[in-house]
């Protein structure tokens, strides 16, 4: 069809571009006053505008289409232990600069994002291992769940169960958008989220090759620490 105009690698790209205005607002902007004031306000929502804002808002597009790529990779990948073992290597790579993003020191008890992508890969492959055998999934749901509280990862719990719902929904995309929609605490740009989502074309684009692959990967801790870079020299850390 016409509108199936995206392929993964566009999705990627996308991803990861509203994900980095995200992080130049959180990280650079917010200490910059022309950018954090507001300039229009929707007060029965207490909704404000501001170039900061706007950013963030932009952002919230990123975590949804990274989900939807996860349950994609889940269904396309030939090792899914080797699969969420990349995971867990870049999330551990990705701790340090997330730590020093977020408050210029090596330790912060928030963890970052690809714990929660891991914490949702398990989520599935659990449920595709014991979905014949229910008490055996709820424990192993229910343990996997413990331990999104525990960790503290970003979006949490809540962004655990929306990865898993993405992969439940998978083949109904309109209940996917509006419940997936509804799960998050951004409606409006998880919303727009599901726009590129709905035309994506199943190919897998650009982006091939394990090279590529791992630059992909390696753009989330990247980009963290040069924005850190960036803070320091510029503002210093608060």
């Amino acid at each position: 069809m016409k509108y199936k105009i995206f392929s993964g690698s566009m999705l990627k790209l996308l991803a990861c571009i509203t994900m980095l205005i995200d992080h130049v607002s959180h990280v650079l902007l917010i200490h910059i006053p022309v950018c954090t004031e507001v300039f229009f306000e929707i007060e029965n929502y207490h909704i404000q505008f501001s170039i900061y804002m706007i950013g963030r808002y932009i952002g919230r597009i990123a975590f949804p289409i990274y989900a939807f790529l996860l349950t994609e990779g889940f269904q396309h990948t030939h090792n899914k232990k080797k699969y969420a073992l990349n995971l867990l290597l870049f999330a551990l790579i990705s701790e340090i600069p997330w730590n020093l993003e977020h408050t210029g020191k090596i330790y912060y008890e928030n963890q970052n994002v690809f714990f929660t992508l891991l914490l949702g890969l398990l989520c599935i492959i659990c449920y595709e291992t014991y979905k014949n055998h229910k008490i055996n999934l709820l424990a192993s749901l229910s343990g996997l769940s413990i331990i999104a509280l525990l960790a503290k990862a970003d979006y949490g719990l809540r962004g655990m169960a929306f990865l898993f719902l993405m992969y439940l929904l998978r083949k109904q995309k309109i209940p996917q958008a509006i419940i997936g929609t509804s799960m998050l605490s951004y409606p409006v740009a998880a919303g727009l989220a599901f726009l590129p989502i709905y035309c994506y074309n199943h190919k897998r684009g650009f982006i091939q090759g394990k090279f590529a692959k791992y630059c992909f990967y390696a753009f989330y801790p990247v980009h963290m620490f040069v924005l850190y870079l960036m803070k320091l020299k510029l503002y210093g850390y608060d």
